[in-house]
C-alpha cells in the first residue's frame, strides 16, 4: 500500500565523523521532543554522514530552530509569556531586563517575553516586549485578556522551547497547568494553589511532567527564593531517608514572634507587622495558618505523603469571636481584648527559658502534618533569627544528630523572584543551555 501524506519537510543533520561521536542521534531526537515536534520517518546515509528526519511542514521552522541551539549552533530562545505582572511579576520583568544580555552573551540563552497577561488585560508581542516599557506598551495597545489567545501565541510555531510563568495566587490560573503541559509548555511558578490543592489534580500534573518532555518548576511556592524543594528532592533522590522537615515557614509569623518582647501585647505586635507592611491587608490572612498549612503540604508531597489539606491540623492565632468580623478596622479595634491569651502563653513559655515560634512541620515517619504554635529554648536555631527570616530544619538518616538547616530571607518581591529566576535557568539548561 502507498500512502502519501502532504504536507511535510525534510531536516538533516550533517557532518563528518558522526558515526565516531556518541550522542549525536540522542541530541537531535531529544532537541525535537523537548520541543514538542513529533517525527514521521527517520532514515540515516549509509556513508553516515548524515540523518534525515521527516516532520510536518508546520514545525519546520521551530524543528530547525530548536536543533541548532542544541548543537550551540544559535543561541537557546524561550518564549516567555508571564501571568500576574504584580509585585512579584513586575520584580521578575525587571530582573529579565536587567538580565538579558549577561544570558546571551554568557550563557547562549535568548529570552523573548512574548506575552503578559493580567486578569483583565494582556499584551503580546511576535519578537518580544520591551521590559522596559511593557506597563505604558499595556495601556496602549493591550487587548482584553483572552488565556486561549494568550498560550497559542506564547506557543508560536518559530520558537521551539515555550514556558508560561504564573506569577499568580489563583487557582483558576492553576487549573490550565495540565493543558498547558500536554501542549508541551513548560510552567514555572511559585503559585502554591496546584501543589497544595486537590491531590488527585497534583498526581495527574505529576504524571504529565513523567511521560511528556515538559518541566513543571516551582521552587518559589516555598520559602520564596531560598533552596527548599531542590534540597529535599537533593536528599531523598541520593538515596537519603527523610524523617522530618519543620520550620518557620511564614515571613509575616516570623517577625511577628522575632519583635514581640516583654510588655509588647500581642495586638501592638500584629499592629506593628501591619504597619511595616509585613502582612496581608487583612492580618487575619496570616494569622489563621493556611499559608503555613499550604507549605506543608507541598514538603509532604514531595515526601511522598499523600496528604491533603485538609489532613493538616492548623492552630489558628485569630481569636475564634473574630473570625467573621468582616471589617479589617473592626478586627485591629477588638483584638486587644483577647491579649492576654496570647500573653499566658509566653508566660509560660519564659518561665521556662524558652520563646514562641510559628511551626509547621512535616512528620514524615508519622506520615502527617501539622502546625502549630510551639515554645523553643533560647538557644534553639528557631529562636535565633531576626526580621522576617524562615528557617527550615531537615532530619534525616544521614543529618540525624545535627538536622540541616536552610535559613534566611523567605518572603518578598526581590528573593521570590529570583526563585522563579533560577528554575527558568534551570530549565534552560535541561533544554540544552550551556551551565
Amino acid at each position: 500500500k502507498v500512502e502519501v501524506i502532504p504536507d511535510c519537510t525534510i531536516l538533516a543533520a550533517v557532518g563528518q565523523g558522526m558515526c565516531a561521536r556518541r550522542g549525536v542521534s540522542e541530541t537531535l531526537f531529544s532537541a525535537l521532543a523537548n520541543a514538542g515536534i513529533n517525527i514521521k520517518a527517520i532514515a540515516q546515509g549509509s556513508s553516515e554522514y548524515n540523518i534525515t528526519i521527516v516532520i510536518d511542514s508546520a514545525d519546520s521552522v521551530r524543528a530547525l530552530r530548536a536543533v541548532h541551539s542544541r548543537f550551540y549552533l544559535s543561541e537557546t530562545p524561550l518564549a516567555v509569556g508571564v501571568v500576574g505582572p504584580g509585585l512579584i511579576g513586575q520584580t521578575l520583568l525587571k530582573q529579565f531586563e536587567e538580565q538579558r544580555n549577561v544570558l546571551r552573551e554568557e550563557y547562549n540563552i535568548d529570552l523573548r517575553v512574548l506575552g503578559i497577561a493580567s486578569t483583565a488585560r494582556m499584551v503580546l508581542s511576535d519578537t518580544g516586549i520591551d521590559l522596559e516599557r511593557w506597563s505604558e506598551e499595556m495601556d496602549s495597545r493591550g487587548e482584553d485578556a483572552d488565556m486561549q489567545k494568550f498560550t497559542r501565541h506564547v506557543h508560536a510555531s518559530h520558537v521551539p522551547n515555550a514556558v508560561i510563568i504564573d506569577c499568580t495566587a489563583s487557582e483558576v490560573v492553576s487549573d490550565y497547568y495540565a493543558k498547558w503541559m500536554e501542549d508541551g509548555i513548560h510552567v514555572v511558578t511559585p503559585n502554591k494553589k496546584l501543589n497544595s490543592g486537590p491531590l488527585a489534580r497534583y498526581k495527574a500534573v505529576k504524571e504529565l511532567q513523567k511521560k511528556s518532555y515538559t518541566h513543571f518548576f516551582y521552587e518559589g511556592t516555598v520559602g520564596a527564593g531560598l533552596p527548599i524543594i531542590a534540597t529535599l528532592k537533593g536528599l531523598r533522590e541520593t538515596g537519603d531517608k527523610v524523617n522530618k522537615v519543620e520550620g518557620i515557614f511564614s515571613g509575616t509569623l516570623s517577625y511577628l514572634f522575632n519583635t514581640m518582647k516583654p510588655g509588647m501585647s500581642f495586638s501592638e505586635a500584629v499592629a506593628d507587622a501591619k504597619s511595616n507592611g509585613y502582612t496581608e491587608p487583612d492580618p487575619r490572612d496570616d494569622l489563621a495558618g493556611m499559608d503555613v498549612a499550604r507549605k506543608v503540604v507541598i514538603l509532604a508531597r514531595e515526601c511522598g505523603l499523600d496528604l491533603e489539606l485538609s489532613d493538616i491540623p492548623v492552630e489558628s492565632l485569630v481569636p475564634e469571636p473574630l473570625r467573621n468580623v468582616e471589617d479589617v478596622d473592626e478586627f485591629m479595634a477588638k483584638l486587644p481584648e483577647y491579649d492576654t491569651d496570647m500573653e499566658a502563653k509566653m508566660s509560660e513559655a519564659s518561665a521556662r527559658g524558652e520563646c514562641l515560634r510559628y511551626i509547621g512541620t512535616v512528620d514524615v515517619a508519622n506520615r502527617c502534618g501539622r502546625v502549630e504554635l510551639q515554645s523553643f529554648p533560647a538557644s534553639h536555631p528557631f529562636t535565633q533569627l531576626t526580621g522576617s527570616d524562615n528557617i527550615i530544619s531537615f532530619t534525616t538518616a544521614r543529618y540525624k544528630a545535627q538536622p540541616l538547616i536552610v535559613r534566611g530571607p523567605g518572603a518578598g518581591a526581590e528573593v521570590t523572584a529570583a526563585g522563579v529566576f533560577s528554575d527558568l535557568l534551570r530549565l534552560a539548561a535541561h533544554l540544552g543551555a550551556p551551565s
